[in-house]
């Protein structure tokens, strides 16, 4: 039996076969999939047309609602397609790029919120040298940075994965190809080359883990020194939603990647995975831009440009 899943690939996981039920899961999906994807083109349109918002935050912000819509992309809509057609296939190579894609796109976020951080502590604590700080050399090195992390881990971790033999169950207990949920099929017992890959992921997380902090300690201890309390308002509100998704997207994938491996129902696992691949997407948009008057000026902006574009054409 070994290596035949190369020939017939795999079955993600369905949750329920009761016809009403998928329905409701693939409406619910569908739902989060349709808001996620107009949040998160709202912002990289509003940013790309707007040239009140060509900075440094707006120009990093653009990249991560770029990310974010390529990340739920590569997970949501086969998971809906699936369930529309009462299907659980995904095909060896579709699977290899799915998990090549979601851990590619996890470093960079990674890395990105990283430089987001880096951004607030410049323009908090030495405003004076913003500018030159955060020059467009610099943002573009940032983002280059990320992104070129995230390659090296999804080459890293999907070749190591699949590399290893598949046999017996080719039936995989998640709604996508995750690392954990693959290693439940293998024949073999060590996984030396994911051990590895894991431990440069974890030095990795860490390292940008510590950074992040290290930033918001002299953040925070700045914005408790203004005189002013709508300047501390303001600064606050700025660095709190950002500790909020770092937070949320560290610890919920640490979770789904450090915990041991058990053969226990997979919803705590679905559960966790949800809250690192489909919640951020979604939610990310709102907590960085629900109370933001940039955005809000610029979409007022860009929908009154639209609306007398209309009006003079007609």
């Amino acid at each position: 039996m070994k290596n035949q899943t190369h020939l017939r690939g795999f079955l993600l996981l369905r949750l329920t076969d009761s016809t009403v039920l998928l329905g409701l899961q693939a409406a619910l999906f569908s739902l989060v999939y349709l808001v996620s994807t107009l949040e998160n083109l709202t912002i990289v349109l509003l940013t790309v047309l707007d040239r009140h918002l060509h900075t440094p935050m707006y120009f990093f912000l653009r990249h991560l609602s770029f990310l974010d819509l390529c990340f739920i992309s590569t997970t949501v809509p086969k998971s809906i397609l699936n369930t529309l057609t009462f299907s659980d296939s995904i095909s060896f190579l579709g699977c290899v790029c799915q998990l090549f894609l979601v851990i590619m796109l996890e470093g960079s976020e990674v890395g990105i919120l990283t430089a987001m951080s880096y951004d607030r502590y410049v323009a908090i604590c030495h405003p004076l040298h913003y500018e030159a700080a955060m020059s467009k050399r610099c943002c573009v090195w940032l983002m280059v940075v990320s992104w070129l992390s995230g390659v090296v881990f999804g080459i890293l971790y999907s070749a190591g994965t699949f590399s290893l033999e598949f046999c017996g169950s080719n039936r995989i207990h998640q709604f996508f190809c995750d690392v954990p949920a693959l290693l439940m099929l293998t024949c073999s017992e060590e996984h030396a080359a994911i051990s590895v890959n894991v431990g440069l992921g974890v030095l990795y997380g860490f390292s940008c883990l510590v950074c992040i902090m290290v930033s918001y300690v002299f953040i925070f201890s700045t914005v408790l020194k203004m005189p002013s309390r709508e300047g501390r308002s303001k600064a606050f509100s700025t660095c709190v939603p950002h500790l909020v998704v770092v937070g949320t997207f560290l610890l919920t994938g640490a979770a789904a990647y450090l915990k041991p491996p058990s053969n226990a129902p997979p919803l705590p696992d679905l559960l966790c995975s949800l809250f690192y691949t489909v919640a951020p997407p979604a939610l990310n948009p709102i907590i960085y831009c629900l109370r933001n008057r940039d955005i809000e000026s610029a979409l007022s902006r860009v929908l009154n440009k639209a609306r007398r574009a209309l009006i003079d054409r007609y």
